[in-house]
């Protein structure tokens, strides 16, 4: 049921954008961006047993709507092949601040059939620009998260980006999962990147949580992403 839910939100956000296109004359939008990691992680825990990722994925923007898709692989020590992210969603302004709402779909191709990893999350994020410095919040839900221990799931981040010059820049982020049968946990994570060109940034990040486990116990993460 999870797949057929996300796929139906997915459809329902191309159609928004395909209904805006037909109603104005503007052309889409659209970016590509292919990156390397050396760990995958995601609110803490790494995705790929602490060994590289390799990403890319796509994005096309109309007037306020966009939708786009985002590819990983992952390593859960089952058949699982990779993960699949499939989004879309309407952005606006308001009062100064930036605004952003949209639906996220998380598909993972060769998933043991009694995992039921694939899932969805509705998404709502406003930040605003102080000086240097933008500040905002986002806050996911699930009424079905991922695998088969915990249903409804909500995920608030508080983040800051600051920009040191034309190619330096900083960021951090604080976030809390809350899990209907599992424990809750706090992640947080540090970084700076640094702008090799217009197009391609390194990042260098630290991430934690409160979780004593091997998949989320603190490390070093260093990125490489090429936008085009």
């Amino acid at each position: 049921m999870k797949f057929i839910k996300s796929a139906a939100f997915a459809a329902t956000a191309a159609a928004a954008v395909l209904a805006a296109g037909a109603a104005s004359a503007q052309d889409p939008e659209v970016a590509f961006n292919i990156g390397v990691t050396s760990d995958y992680v995601f609110r803490g825990f790494s995705q790929t047993d602490e060994g590289v990722a390799f990403q890319g994925g796509v994005d096309a923007t109309l007037g306020s709507f966009y939708v786009g898709a985002w590819a990983s692989n992952v390593e859960f020590g089952d058949d699982t092949d990779g993960e699949i992210d499939l989004y879309g969603g309407y952005r606006t302004e308001a009062a100064g601040y930036a605004l952003d709402f949209g639906i996220v779909g998380y598909f993972y191709p060769g998933e043991p059939g009694a995992a039921d990893y694939t899932y969805y999350e509705l998404k709502a994020a406003a930040s605003r620009a102080v000086g240097p410095a933008t500040i905002g919040a986002v806050v996911f839900y699930s009424p079905d998260f991922f695998g088969t221990a915990d249903e409804e799931a909500v995920y608030y981040e508080g983040n800051i980006a600051f920009a040191v010059s034309d190619k330096w820049s900083v960021s951090a982020a604080l976030g809390h999962q809350a899990l209907d049968v599992s424990d809750d946990y706090t992640t947080w994570n540090i970084g700076a990147g640094y702008a090799l060109t217009d197009e391609a940034v390194l990042d260098f990040r630290y991430h934690d949580t409160d979780v004593d486990t091997p998949l989320s116990e603190d490390r070093f993460v260093a990125s490489l992403k090429i936008g085009f």
